[in-house]
């Protein structure tokens, strides 16, 4: 539900309860479509990671040693989320909070 004036358009935030303006909505959601890594670096689809510790992966039956390098990974609808490919495992999904940029 929108409500246009002369000067900007104003969106009704659910959330607040309040109008606000929808530029300040659009740069709000904007930060937060941001995928972050463990040290705060934005990831973008095709970057390179590396693994900050030891991960057992469950089903695999192996454990990624921390300094692995991950490359060309995929960003997914989750944030917290990316979708990588790895020469011992497909399908490979690792959380953010254990890599780091290259």
């Amino acid at each position: 539900m929108t409500m246009a004036t002369d000067d900007d358009e104003y969106v009704y935030d659910e959330a607040t309860g309040e109008w606000r303006p929808a530029s300040e909505l659009a740069a709000a959601a904007a930060k937060e479509a941001l995928v972050y890594d463990s040290a705060g670096n934005v990831l973008a689809d095709g970057d390179s990671v590396t693994l900050i510790k030891d991960l057992k992966v469950k089903g695999a039956g192996t454990t990624l040693k921390q300094g692995t390098v991950i490359k060309s990974i995929r960003l997914t609808d989750n944030k917290d989320e990316i979708d990588c490919k790895h020469d011992a495992i497909k399908g490979l999904v690792l959380r953010t909070e254990f890599v780091r940029k290259r």
